[in-house]
């Protein structure tokens, strides 16, 4: 009790101050917020803006080769081109020799595909898109060049890197050979 009479003014004070507090806070909410509504760039009525219109109409910027997908169980229509675009590349560069597209299918039709998925950071789903890309075999990744690398790599969406930090090659290429111990050696236990 002695404590309290000693401390009554700060007790008071912070009363007040609580009061005000809530007296503030009560009142606020009491009244409606006014919400102005700013114009936007796109309030320019139903129709699209006509600057905007010869966008809408052109055709897509991508060329129709890059466009259609090739089909599923062969690398013809991405290998041709790859090598097409590397062709135009090394013209305007003036290089003497161009590197060749992706590798056809080295196996023959009636042997089975190898499960990819025994190649680290290679899960279903990308098992899946190497397949429709027409990737089936640990022999056609040890065959891939750098250029090879650079083509399936553009066209894996979300999983783009993967084969160059993961050394899909490298693994491929033990894989292939049935070199067990030594992939295991290099990249852990399968």
């Amino acid at each position: 009790m002695q404590q309290l009479e000693q401390n009554w003014p700060v007790l008071a004070v912070v009363v007040v101050l609580a009061l005000l507090v809530a007296w503030w806070l009560f009142s606020r909410a009491a009244r409606p917020v006014e919400r102005s509504r700013r114009p936007d760039v796109l309030d320019e009525g139903a129709a699209p803006a006509a600057r905007n219109q010869s966008l809408i109409d052109a055709a897509p910027a991508a060329s129709a080769a890059w466009s259609i997908p090739p089909a599923a169980g062969t690398l013809g229509g991405v290998a041709e081109v790859i090598a097409a675009a590397v062709q135009e590349e090394a013209a305007d560069a003036g290089a003497a020799e161009v590197a060749p597209g992706l590798p056809d299918r080295p196996e023959q039709p009636g042997h089975p595909a190898d499960d990819l998925t025994r190649i680290k950071g290679v899960g279903p789903k990308l098992a899946t898109l190497l397949a429709q890309l027409g990737v089936t075999s640990f022999a056609q990744i040890a065959a891939w060049s750098e250029v090879d690398l650079a083509g399936v790599d553009g066209q894996l969406g979300a999983f783009a890197g993967r084969p160059a930090r993961d050394k899909w090659i490298e693994q491929a290429q033990l894989l292939a050979a049935g070199d067990q111990a030594a992939y295991e050696a290099r990249f852990g236990k399968l």
